[in-house]
């Protein structure tokens, strides 16, 4: 999968805030190139929480283990809570830095290397093999942060 089907397809989950920093819009230069999706049928980003997945196409600071850096990678990152984190991985999220394994294996999803003790999972430069199941993921996290969405709405 391309970046560019990946966006395509989160986006057709609907109500879907898609940013994508870059030079002169105020955004870190760190956050440059990478991708953020938000749950927001308003438009804006929500005043608390994370983006449901994103998309970075380098190594950042204290996140370098998925070998970003080479031509042509990039990892897509899912919160996906943590029954589908076990399915996925076969362990507990807080099992995650006990875990082994290399974070720059291509198409497999994988424990994200910082986040995966958040319930968060991981895939650099996905392929055939882990389309479907990542389609399934986003289908999840977005049902999550819509969830998530409402439930402040209704609080407030």
């Amino acid at each position: 999968m391309s970046i560019d089907e990946i966006i395509t397809f989160i986006e057709s989950l609907g109500a879907v805030l898609t940013l994508r920093p870059g030079p002169g819009d105020g955004s870190p230069e760190i956050a440059w190139e990478d991708t953020f999706f938000y749950y927001a049928p308003d438009g804006r980003v929500p005043a608390t929480g994370q983006p449901f997945a994103t998309i970075v196409t380098k190594d950042h600071p204290d996140d370098d283990r998925s070998d970003l850096n080479r031509p042509g990678a990039f990892r897509l990152n899912i919160g996906v809570g943590k029954d589908v984190f076990v399915r996925s991985t076969g362990h507990d999220p807080r099992e995650t830095a006990t875990r082994g394994g290399d974070p720059s294996i291509a198409d497999t999803v994988l424990a994200h290397p910082v986040y995966g003790n958040a319930a968060w999972l991981a895939v650099v430069n996905p392929g055939a093999r882990t389309e479907e199941p990542i389609q399934e993921m986003l289908r999840t996290a977005h049902d999550h942060a819509r969830s998530r969405y409402q439930r402040r709405a209704g609080s407030q």
